[in-house]
């Protein structure tokens, strides 16, 4: 099992990829939401010239706010300053579209992302449609290495969605998941092995898969209701709550699509999401998504509902639970804590979990 990190993309905050490496991480997934982050390919590059041996990569960069051969060029030119260490982690761009108002990309849409990518990674010439407009392009100067494509860039999807992680088994490199939850693995497995039949590729064909989620070690004794617990996982748990929300929302407000640990707090939770704005409610629900926990939210934030969406618990106890992860299929766990408690999460795995996996 690898261990990578993944943080609220903030440019000032690059060292803490240089951090994660004296600790061991094997990776860093680098955010790319551009209306409440950093810019992810400025964070990359200052962490590709202070960092040795970690790989860099993006996590996960939106297909609906960039065009393919501008992410493409973006990945390349990171690859540039860390050669054989990047990877490109690539999405439906749910939260940079969601943030705006907007839907994100569809599945369809997604397939020739990923198709021009691919081309273009592999330093081939490609048909691209813009607007409406076929043309063939390809990338120029490769002799003076304003870009890097001599060794390969993985390509990545984060999907949760059963259609999406075939695409991901059948085009892509690697797959991401956003889970904590040995129940959803099996099902995952079986539409990335779906998805794998599609493309004939092997299983075992070097394919990288990933979870991402936040963690919180747990002290002998320590309650699920401890403070600090609340602290460092809370704005996971607050993340899994609006797009439960969202779920039920767009998905015709059906109760069977609210999560059971969610239901004891589910009237309270709408009556605050009544009070937003209606012409700017997705702003007021994606303020401090994935990077603090809003102090009106805290109450939301249960024992049931950590013991869901994140992995928590003493280390033996952790330890077990990566051990079953990793038995269904999965080669990396990813930590995206509060970014005011990243450094102390990030420590605390490092030196009571990672030992006890290599």
């Amino acid at each position: 099992m690898e261990f990578g990190i993944m943080f609220a993309t903030h440019i000032g905050d690059w060292d803490v990829i240089r951090y994660a490496e004296e600790l061991g991480y094997d990776r860093a997934w680098v955010p790319d939401s551009h209306m409440i982050w950093s810019d992810c390919y400025a964070t990359l590059a200052l962490a590709a010239a202070n960092t040795k041996r970690i790989k860099l990569g993006t996590g996960i960069a939106g297909a609906g706010t960039r065009i393919a051969p501008v992410t493409a060029h973006s990945i390349a030119s990171i690859a540039r300053l860390a050669p054989g260490r990047v990877f490109l982690g690539i999405g439906s761009g749910h939260t940079s579209m969601r943030v705006m108002g907007q839907s994100f990309v569809s599945l369809r849409e997604l397939r020739e992302y990923i198709r021009v990518l691919r081309a273009l990674l592999a330093g081939e010439e490609v048909e691209y449609d813009y607007r409406g407009n076929p043309a063939k392009i390809k990338f120029l100067h490769r002799d003076r290495y304003f870009i890097d494509l001599d060794r390969p860039i993985p390509i990545y999807l984060a999907a949760n969605g059963p259609k999406a992680i075939e695409l991901a088994g059948e085009t892509c490199d690697g797959w991401i998941g956003s889970t904590a939850s040995e129940r959803d693995a099996p099902g995952f497995f079986e539409h990335l092995r779906i998805g794998m039949k599609k493309s004939r590729r092997p299983a075992s064909a070097g394919f990288h898969t990933s979870f991402v989620t936040a963690g919180c070690v747990l002290r002998p004794g320590e309650k699920l209701t401890s403070g600090r617990v609340i602290d460092e996982t809370g704005s996971q748990v607050a993340c899994n709550l609006h797009l439960n929300y969202e779920m039920w929302l767009f998905g015709g407000k059906k109760d069977e699509l609210i999560a059971p640990c969610f239901a004891n707090i589910w009237s309270d939770f709408l009556t605050r999401v009544e009070r937003f704005p209606r012409d700017t409610w997705y702003q007021r629900l994606y303020d401090g998504h994935c990077t603090f926990l809003q102090p009106e939210e805290r109450r939301f934030i249960t024992p049931e509902a950590i013991a869901e969406f994140t992995l928590t618990g003493e280390p033996d106890e952790l330890v077990a639970r990566l051990r079953t992860m990793e038995s269904f299929g999965f080669n990396e766990i990813v930590l995206l804590p509060p970014a005011d408690y990243s450094r102390k999460v990030y420590r605390d795995f490092a030196e009571l979990v990672m030992p006890k996996l290599r």
